[in-house]
């Protein structure tokens, strides 16, 4: 894949994942628009990466619609959208409505919504990449999280029927399901910092090399941890005993005081 010239959004880029996307696409010679609703981590990493900085929110349609507008404003085209933007708020049964609608809003309808303005522009023109970073807890579950987990579910169920249904048309999607990684997410993780470690917790530029890698083969789902494919098929072969499982690791955490 030649990204020479190319143009490049990456929302959620002010840290983490989105920064070290933009990071390995800048240095294959992307021209890289950078978002994050922190705008001076926004600025910082486009200064980096000799990019454009567009903060701002990039999960709202309204928010959506003015990063593109302002991205194809600076680029002429988008080449390449990175949906990197996500939260983890909520906990337990009793999440707030609030918590659950911010979920929903960042983690699955950003995409849908930056999906509904690039892919009819990409059909005409010949073809793009939409990549969605979405999480191990998409194919698997979170503990303590449904509001996570039921979002992330969305994002790949949304991943995978943007692929099946634009594929045949030049429209590439790439989904990427990371475990832990050393970001501030996972510092903040409390009880479940260890057992999102426990294979191995990879560093932001470990998961965008396997991106980078994805994307030169044109591979769909992007495994950083070659294992959460291994829990991923064994889930849906033998549902019942990876249920067990995990009601062990939630009794773990319920004796811990985790909820």
């Amino acid at each position: 894949m030649d990204l020479d010239g190319k143009g490049v959004v990456v929302t959620g880029a002010g840290h983490g994942i989105g920064r070290a996307i933009a990071h390995r696409l800048a240095a294959e010679g992307a021209r890289v628009v950078v978002n994050d609703v922190d705008a001076d981590a926004a600025k910082t990493v486009a200064s980096e990466v000799d990019g454009h900085a567009v903060p701002g929110d990039a999960a709202s349609d309204e928010g959506v619609g003015a990063l593109i507008d302002a991205a194809r404003d600076h680029l002429g085209a988008i080449d390449v959208h990175c949906a990197n933007a996500g939260v983890d708020v909520g906990a337990g049964l009793d999440a707030p409505e609030a918590d659950w609608a911010k979920a929903i809003e960042v983690n699955t309808m950003a995409h849908v919504r930056a999906a509904r303005r690039l892919v009819p522009e990409w059909l005409e023109s010949g073809g793009g990449t939409f990549v969605v970073t979405a999480s191990a807890a998409g194919l698997l579950t979170m503990l303590g999280s449904p509001t996570y987990s039921v979002t992330k579910h969305g994002a790949v169920a949304f991943a995978e029927w943007l692929s099946v249904t634009y594929g045949h048309r030049d429209i590439n999607v790439h989904c990427v399901c990371p475990q832990g990684v050393k970001t501030r997410m996972l510092d903040n993780a409390g009880p479940l910092r260890d057992l999102l470690s426990h294979d191995i917790a990879l560093t932001p530029e470990q998961v965008a090399e396997s991106l980078w890698q994805a994307m030169t083969d044109g591979t769909f789902l992007v495994l950083p941890h070659p294992e959460v494919g291994d829990y991923y098929a064994y889930r849906a072969a033998k549902p019942d005993k990876w249920q067990a499982a995990m009601r062990k690791l939630q009794q773990g955490l319920d004796a811990g005081g985790a909820r």
